[in-house]
């Protein structure tokens, strides 16, 4: 056994119970154990979320394993606990799954189960036939279809302030803190770079970049005028057609019976035959300290009452690219801290493509990066902040740093927002292992099938695996077919396969269908061929500051050899949104690569290289294209 520091031993204790207490599914595991792996694999394929830690890859490992040691008896690898109940090895776990007993402690008895069902069945009649609990996207679509039905719909919207007091009002992420503000400070810009190609073609008096000034807080009144407007529309919308809505926040207290709890603390009590969950996300924080008291989110950024300045993004999701991305375009200095990859879950030689587009343009990357600490040198607004952090080089050396600027912007991932929902009170568990989703099943609740949620709160089963879709037209379409299900006699269930996105990086990427890792994985590196090509967009190319960036324009097309259908589209380029969007009915069509061959492209734009696209990465030949 390693040697303990005073103190150690009952920190060390507390941390096993933390992982236990705080996980449904604990593992405590070692990389190269195949038992680890089998046991893993079958909780996997069994679509049950677990939690585990790789003993031999930590430093504490075996001062972990010691401990589990004296607390289980148990030598041993794989060592699990569900619902903090110690189940033991590989083998035990797999016996507990075949007789039921997992199930039974994840989700409880057949007989709890149906308590909890028939809780509220003795009501005579209920307040509404739908309560739809969150006012985004999603919720909105699903609450005015349902009312479509002339069913009695009621909507519950309720937005807690960031840490730094930031709030909004109906509507959700996308119009208030996502979609929206985010797609206009990206025109903002694009139109800071169409300034400088002006001049390439003869526009004069745009040469003196010093007497072209950006405006944050004119940026700013404009978007959150039109936002407002967007809200005052919600609600008058919501009003017109005889939905109920109501400011508060909604909680369980039986499986038709909710809780509300407006602003002033006022509660009452309202009941609801079927009940929507459609809640959403929030951003995450690192915990680290000073994180919340100093540190921002997107939740923040599109109002910011001040200029951002310099700015540090830590993260390489595509909400850390793109502010990264458009805060770079009004003229900010900015960092991005990368601890991985950038794009998880997104194509990563594109990924990459858009990391090398934006450090050639003069954003700065920080990679193999976590912070550790955040704290204020002078206030102000801005004031100047110090992050440190820690590197790791290429060596495997680990070095601590610090980076000083005026704004740390926290863009690291989102969480559902269910913690604070009751969902225990009916059965339903959550945990963080899955960012606090519900598990459906067509937007229907796994462990509780008289509940529904839909949008970017849930963990569908039919929803491709690693993916990501946490999209508004995405929520909107399975809360309109949700209600149609509910109150039409429907039976259309919602496809989330080849669902187009587009990510809005000063060079947009627009994607649809497989990632070409998920292509290999899912046919085999021999079935596939994947078509690509460079090119340069024709309004670049005679523009002298975009030398470094023209020939980085890049799209690609992963084709299934057995059938000839296009399985994944991927385009980087000027307007990717707006070149994805229609080949998407082409994808869903089911298109060949023979249909791309055979469509008549319009000359000269972007979106014509796909249908010429005809250099294969199994060839090894240049991807650059010649002529026009």
């Amino acid at each position: 056994m390693p040697p303990v520091k005073d103190g150690d031993e009952n920190r060390i204790a507390h941390l096993v119970e933390k992982y236990i207490n705080e996980n449904d599914v604990m593992i405590f595991s070692k990389s190269w154990c195949p038992y680890c792996k089998k046991i893993k694999q079958a909780l996997t394929s069994a679509n049950i979320d677990f939690y585990s830690i790789e003993l031999d890859q930590i430093a504490e490992g075996e001062t972990i394993l010691n401990e589990l040691i004296n607390k289980t008896q148990q030598e041993t690898v794989p060592n699990i606990f569900i619902k903090k109940q110690h189940i033991g090895g590989c083998d035990k776990t797999l016996e507990a799954m075949k007789s039921g007993r997992v199930a039974t402690l994840l989700n409880g008895t057949e007989s709890e189960i149906e308590s909890r069902k028939v809780a509220d069945d003795d009501l005579d009649s209920y307040d509404y036939d739908l309560i739809v609990i969150g006012g985004g996207s999603g919720g909105l679509a699903c609450s005015k279809e349902a009312r479509s039905f002339d069913k009695k719909v009621c909507v519950l919207d309720f937005v807690k302030p960031t840490p730094i007091g930031t709030t909004w009002g109906l509507g959700g992420t996308c119009v208030n803190v996502g979609c929206i503000p985010k797609k206009l400070m990206h025109q903002a810009s694009l139109l800071g770079e169409y300034f400088n190609d002006s001049i390439d073609y003869g526009w004069s008096q745009v040469e003196q970049e010093k007497s072209r000034q950006h405006s944050w807080s004119k940026m700013i009144q404009s978007i959150q005028s039109y936002i407002r407007s967007l809200n005052f529309k919600y609600r008058t919308d919501l009003r017109s057609k005889g939905v109920v809505y109501e400011n508060s926040y909604g909680q369980f207290i039986s499986p038709h019976r909710l809780k509300l709890t407006d602003k002033k603390g006022q509660t009452k009590e309202i009941t609801g035959k079927n009940i929507v969950i459609a809640v959403g996300g929030r951003p995450k924080y690192p915990d680290i300290e000073g994180d919340q008291k100093y540190g921002i989110t997107s939740d923040d950024l599109f109002s910011l009452g001040y200029d951002p300045g310099k700015t540090i993004v830590v993260g390489a999701s595509y909400v850390a690219l793109e502010c990264a991305g458009f805060l770079h375009g009004i003229g900010r200095e900015v960092h991005i801290f990368v601890r991985s990859i950038l794009l998880r879950g997104f194509d990563q030689q594109m990924a990459n493509r858009i990391g090398d587009f934006m450090s050639s343009i003069g954003i700065h990357f920080h990679h193999q990066t976590i912070p550790t600490r955040l704290e204020c040198l002078e206030e102000g607004k801005p004031g100047k902040l110090r992050l440190h952090y820690r590197q790791t080089l290429e060596s495997g050396e680990i070095y601590r740093y610090y980076e000083d600027c005026n704004t740390v912007l926290f863009a690291i991932g989102r969480e559902a927002c269910t913690q604070d929902l009751n969902l225990n009170q009916i059965g339903i568990n959550i945990n963080k292992i899955n960012g606090f989703k519900i598990k459906t099943k067509h937007e229907q609740s796994i462990n509780c099938p008289w509940l529904y949620a839909i949008g970017d709160c849930i963990d569908e089963q039919t929803m491709p695996r690693g993916q990501p879709l946490e999209l508004t037209p995405v929520a909107i379409q399975a809360g309109q077919l949700l209600a149609r299900r509910l109150f039409s006699n429907s039976s259309i269930t919602m496809d989330y396969h080849n669902v187009p996105t587009t990510v809005f990086t000063p060079i947009e990427y627009g994607a649809i269908g497989y990632i070409e890792e998920d292509a290999i994985s899912h046919f085999g590196q021999e079935n596939i061929e994947v078509y690509h090509s460079e090119f340069v967009p024709l309004e670049w190319s005679i523009c002298h500051h975009r030398e470094k960036v023209k020939t980085m324009s890049y799209c690609k097309l992963i084709v299934d050899k057995n059938t000839n259908r296009v399985v994944g589209f991927h385009v980087l380029s000027p307007n990717a949104g707006e070149i994805t969007q229609g080949y998407a009915v082409a994808m869903r069509l089911g298109a060949t690569k023979n249909d791309f061959d055979m469509t008549v492209g319009i000359h000269p734009t972007c979106s014509e290289n796909l249908t010429t696209v005809s250099v294969t990465k199994s060839s090894g030949d240049a991807a650059s294209k010649e002529g026009c």
